[in-house]
């Protein structure tokens, strides 16, 4: 027995050894996952793909500027309307049936788009396409915290961080090159292939489970209603109020009103009814709680400097959709080389570590960009371009680990809803606030600098006389006429720099809403430090 000793006890070192290994996860189980987050990729791409493109869909459509906006705020409306839904629908529906049935719409209301012929149609299909969309991916990071151990969720939050920060930035590239070389309707036409593999996935690995349709007797449709009708009112203030003037217009001011009366209404529902719709008390939880706030501010930055970059470089460089595009791949590609590398680096660091380096290295991107001159274009905004995309990499998928550290399983609808509503949300007021500063800064500057251009000044008078006499060498005749188009051409010379000013402006303005998140990201809990019974 006791040459035997030995072998007895080194077999039980090794059992008690692999004890806590994590348990295997099958082929099946990675393909629903990774099929949900393609069509997570997929909803997130077709909102910026569609902004890249917007001109040229108004212009065949015959929509004019102002109301050819609601074919975004449509989609984006019912978005955000539905993440926070879908949690619960999932469940009466069943996992299967809701996603698979809204993967399959979403491509065919992609076609029909891309057929519609006036805006009226096109408003419509796009509201009931961002219903689909929004379900798309919530659900893909509902299946990644409840179908995934612990020690694997990293693998499947980089994927889905492909959808939340890559697609953003690769979405005008992609949206930019085809509709200059193929036209617009390929926009849409580009969901086709990929949606069709992506319902494949789906189909074979998600599980058939019996639906639960006694649920909706006993919904929260007080909530419901409520979030709705608040969720929307709020979403098209932000999305229209610069253009309509803020509270300027009655319009928006109904709407905020609406919205302000619903919301309240909503939280004051969910914190008191017995089932409630979504769990806000998860938002008392520490990690969850500062997660979401540096969530918030990662989709006020990441959505916003996808806004404000393709604007600079249309508006003061001349560029069209598909040079916007080029440049704007550079805060893209390096991301797709670097997010698969996350999951890895977290296993050798603390996970807050790199989510703060993320954040510092994403708010210096935009501060590289503070000091921006007329020649300033894409040889210039290349090496930010490339800071960002590192950083941006860097943040998504650790973030997400950490806020949702010990979530239980019936909770993770309702984590998933707020995580994902919340981001897009700060996308929203990350846009509206930047539109309001760039009209705002452009103002102030302009104000400061024609202080200094006056005819009073000898340097003024000798620019005019320079450019009158330009217009008449050039086939003016008339002198009176040349004079006014050199007060013109100053004119829009100092809106231009001004213009460039508050482009610096609202750089600065994003590098500082990073800032704050590195904050909160400094008041996270080391992830061991919470609970992970529910984890998984």
């Amino acid at each position: 027995m006791s040459t035997l000793q030995p072998t007895v006890n080194a077999a039980r070192e090794l059992s008690a050894s692999a004890a806590p290994a994590a348990p295997a996860v099958s082929a099946k189980t990675w393909i629903a996952v990774i099929g949900a987050t393609l069509g997570a990729f997929m909803a997130v791409l077709n909102i910026q793909i569609v902004n890249a493109s917007l001109a040229d869909i108004q212009g065949a459509i015959g929509a004019g500027i102002d109301d050819g906006g609601w074919i975004s705020t449509s989609y984006l409306v019912a978005e955000i309307v539905v993440i926070p839904l879908s949690g619960w629908l999932a469940q009466v529906f069943s996992i299967r049936i809701y996603l698979l049935t809204n993967a399959i719409l979403f491509l065919v209301l992609s076609a029909a788009c891309a057929l519609a012929q006036d805006l009226s149609q096109m408003i419509v299909l796009r509201a009931v396409q961002g219903f689909t969309g929004g379900v798309l991916i919530p659900m893909a990071f509902t299946l990644i915290i409840t179908l995934l151990p612990r020690t694997k969720q990293p693998v499947g939050l980089a994927l889905f961080a492909l959808s939340a920060t890559f697609a953003p930035a690769i979405g005008p590239t992609i949206g930019g090159y085809l509709t200059e070389n193929f036209g617009w309707e390929y926009i849409f036409y580009v969901n086709l292939v990929p949606g069709a593999i992506m319902v494949g996935m789906l189909w074979y690995a998600l599980d058939a489970k019996p639906m639960k349709l006694s649920l909706l007797r006993e919904g929260d449709w007080a909530g419901i209603v409520t979030m709705a009708i608040g969720l929307s009112a709020l979403q098209t203030v932000l999305e229209e109020g610069n253009k309509d003037d803020w509270f300027g217009s009655p319009f928006i001011v109904k709407l905020s009103v609406i919205a302000a009366i619903a919301l309240t209404a909503f939280l004051i529902i969910e914190l008191t009814v017995r089932k409630p719709l979504l769990n806000l008390r998860l938002l008392v939880r520490r990690n969850f709680g500062f997660g979401m706030l540096a969530n918030f501010l990662l989709g006020i930055a990441l959505y916003g400097s996808v806004f404000i970059l393709p604007q600079y470089l249309a508006r003061i460089q001349g560029y069209n959709a598909e040079q916007i595009g080029m440049v704007l791949a550079w805060t893209g590609l390096p991301q797709l080389v670097l997010i698969p590398l996350v999951p890895r680096l977290m296993q050798k660091l603390d996970a807050r570590i790199i989510i703060g380096v993320g954040f510092v290295l994403f708010a210096a991107s935009n501060f590289m960009n503070i000091y921006m001159t007329n020649d300033y274009a894409a040889d210039q905004l290349l090496w930010p371009n490339v800071v960002r995309a590192i950083g941006q990499a860097l943040v998504m998928a650790p973030l997400s680990a950490v806020a949702t550290a010990g979530i239980e399983p019936e909770n993770a609808g309702s984590a998933s809803g707020l995580f994902n509503m919340m981001r897009n949300l700060g996308g929203a007021v990350g846009i509206a606030m930047l539109q309001t500063v760039l009209t705002k800064r452009e103002q102030y500057h302009s104000n400061v600098m024609m202080q200094s251009v006056s005819v009073f000044e000898q340097a003024t008078r000798t620019r005019l006389e320079q450019l009158t006499q330009y217009f008449v060498n050039h086939g003016i005749l008339d002198r009176a006429d040349a004079a006014r188009r050199a007060y013109v051409a100053i004119g829009h010379t100092v809106q231009k720099q001004a213009y460039i000013f508050a482009f610096s402006d609202t750089f600065y303005l994003l590098g500082m809403a990073l800032i704050v998140a590195l904050v909160a990201v400094f008041l996270l809990k080391k992830p061991g430090q919470t609970s992970t019974g529910g984890a998984h």
